[in-house]
């Protein structure tokens, strides 16, 4: 028998008083439900997955869905959101004190472990598969990684001593989307062709030789 559905702030912990719940049963039981929601947009897609098989398998109310995330496409965007979160383990890149390298070195291996991961891969894969028939997949998906990413990065190179560490002809507006091409790489080559990985592939060396030209191109001598 399927467990009664309940709202996400109901810990639906049994033996318990009534009351509210803790911040972390709330929590917890949200990250549940996003790892579900996730899944299913992997297992059948974006268009093919209904908020109804989302509630049923998370065991919760479709109301709970959307007055906590507005419906699918805000779903997408905090599932994305929360996976982009898990990767960036470091200090925030806003108050860093640490060299630029160093910090630069910490998110470009941190997104790059991210952007191979097969779950990202696949959720690219449904997102160019899907996005022309669905538009609002792709403003989610941009939404909830790709334009936070960016965002991330352009308060950082825009930090006073960020700055005066490059060189001053360098347009501060291009910074994230080059540093992204950066990390990525052949990123949708990969994408199109599924080919087994050869002996002679090294994906940190060749991210390594990218970020040596990034920082050639940006750092003052």
């Amino acid at each position: 028998m399927d467990k009664p559905k309940q709202d996400i702030t109901d810990c639906g912990c049994p033996g318990k008083g009534a009351g509210r719940p803790k911040a972390a049963d709330i929590e917890a039981r949200t990250q549940e439900l996003l790892e579900i929601a996730g899944a299913l947009f992997l297992k059948n897609g974006y268009t093919k997955t209904s908020l109804e098989s989302i509630a049923r398998a998370a065991h919760v109310a479709v109301r709970t869905i959307y007055v906590k995330f507005g419906g699918k496409e805000g779903l997408l965007r905090a599932v994305l959101a929360a996976k982009r979160d898990r990767f960036f383990r470091s200090q925030p890149m806003d108050t860093d004190t640490r060299p630029f390298r160093e910090i630069v070195d910490d998110f470009a291996h941190q997104m790059h472990e991210l952007l191979v991961s097969p779950e990202a891969a696949e959720m690219q894969r449904v997102v160019l598969a899907e996005a022309p028939t669905a538009p609002e997949l792709a403003e989610a998906f941009w939404n909830g990684g790709p334009r936070q990413t960016r965002e991330m990065l352009a308060r950082f190179f825009a930090r006073p001593d960020i700055r005066a560490q490059m060189r001053p002809d360098v347009p501060l507006d291009v910074l994230p989307g080059f540093l992204m091409s950066c990390v990525g790489g052949e990123q949708l080559k990969s994408l199109i062709c599924r080919r087994p990985k050869s002996p002679d592939d090294d994906p940190l060396r060749e991210l390594e030789a990218r970020l040596d030209l990034f920082y050639r191109s940006v750092l003052i001598s």
